[in-house]
């Protein structure tokens, strides 16, 4: 289908990245949900970022909008990477209030506050792909692309299955035998189930191919109408159901005979957030970050190699990581870590104990502390003989303490 590069020249990609992210409170205290570091020495958004130029998709925009300093300051340091004499690009793009005098509105409403960017390309796009910038997973966007050039669709959605328990959480469609979608709910009560599979739904992943022509029409005729959210899932697509042609693209074809071929997470909630830090760190990791066909590339800090220090002195004070993830600059002088993450620059000191935790950059574990199921935001300084995770009633007299008992420390924290 595709006619090499001049096709991918025809395709403009917008990423949705300025979501507050309330329920991964306090981590998205200081920046927006997207820029939240992930995996020791990724951004979440690294991960779509990746996606598309894995695609080979380099005509991108990425709508910011609450705190995005954090953001913006990691894109132009670690994706300035494309060449703009040939439009190629990634580019951040603030509110600019350049229609409503407004912040945005909602997805939907985002994209239109922006319609002149499509206008303003050297090559009017064909297509426009909508992303979001706050899950983790691998995709090859041409495949849906191609999916849904053939089958002359105006819009496709990327479709996968939940449990019915999950469904509530996410927009849930009801295709026919030919993947068009006859009906679609944003977070329904009593969600539908797959024929045939009564505890799963389909639920869309928030990635969207538009032909550009009839994304423009739907975004008009939706911010003219003063009842709409401007929301895609509550306003767009149910409309578009009516009277376009709306299809459903099965997720796990995009990569068949890949280990990631399933594997997509909404990492919305800081239990959702540790368990896939988590997936992470197993001998066969649920997602490999280790696949060379398909790297996760991202602002590489400047640091020298990881070191562990102390052995044959003695036996309880020997640096040593097991089962974990450990980046540039990591000291572990006389630790013990087991089944954790440590992002760069943190130091681990003698007699301390860290396990199922995860590290941010600069933190500093003091003398004989002790970190179990522990998330640590950047540049905090755990104190000598300090215990967190441990006694939970104890942990949410200071910190945040989710329901599966996940103990989070904000940026910057001063022990007392």
């Amino acid at each position: 289908i595709f006619s090499g590069e001049k096709m991918y020249k025809k395709v403009l990609t917008f990423i949705l990245a300025g979501g507050v992210g309330s329920r991964l409170f306090p981590l998205t205290a200081e920046r927006t949900k997207p820029a939240v570091p992930f995996g020791g020495k990724y951004r979440i958004i690294d991960f779509t970022l990746s996606n598309c130029l894995n695609s080979g998709f380099k005509k991108i925009y990425v709508l910011t909008q609450y705190k995005s300093l954090s953001l913006s300051g990691h894109l132009r340091r670690g994706w300035y990477i494309f060449s703009p004499e040939i439009d190629e690009f990634i580019v951040p793009i603030p509110p600019q209030m350049r229609i409503n005098k407004e912040w945005y509105q909602g997805t939907a409403d985002a994209i239109y506050q922006n319609l002149n960017l499509i206008d303003d390309s050297l090559i009017k796009p064909e297509y426009i792909v909508i992303l979001s910038g706050d899950h983790i997973y691998k995709m090859d966007y041409t495949k849906i692309l191609e999916f849904h050039i053939s089958k002359n669709a105006d819009l496709t959605i990327s479709g996968i299955e939940v449990s019915k328990k999950e469904a509530p959480l996410f927009g849930i469609m009801d295709i026919d035998k030919n993947s068009k979608v006859k009906n679609f709910e944003e977070k329904p009560e009593k969600p539908k189930t797959i024929p045939g599979k009564s505890d799963k739904s389909l639920a869309s992943m928030g990635i969207y191919v538009f032909s550009t022509k009839i994304l423009e029409e739907v975004l008009i005729k939706d911010a003219n109408d003063k009842t709409s959210d401007h929301d895609f899932g509550k306003n767009i697509i149910p409309k578009m159901i009516k009277n376009c042609s709306v299809y459903s693209y099965p997720f796990n074809k995009n990569r068949e005979g890949t280990g990631d071929a399933d594997y997509w997470r909404d990492v919305g909630t800081i239990d959702a957030y540790f368990e896939s830090n988590m997936d992470l760190a197993y001998v066969e990791p649920k997602f490999n970050l280790y696949e060379e066909e398909w790297p996760i590339r991202t602002y590489n800090v400047q640091a020298p190699p990881a070191k562990f220090v102390f052995a044959n002195i003695r036996e309880e004070r020997v640096g040593q990581a097991l089962d974990s993830i450990i980046c540039d600059g990591v000291i572990i002088s006389g630790g013990k870590v087991e089944n954790s993450i440590l992002s760069p620059k943190v130091r681990v000191n003698s007699f301390s104990y860290v396990k199922d935790s995860i590290l941010f950059n600069g933190v500093n574990v003091g003398r004989k502390a002790r970190l179990k199921k522990v998330i640590v935001d950047k540049d905090v300084e755990i104190p000598q003989g300090e215990e967190i995770g441990f006694n939970l009633n104890k942990d949410k007299k200071r910190f945040t303490v989710t329901e599966n008992g996940v103990v989070v420390i904000p940026k910057g924290y001063k022990f007392k």
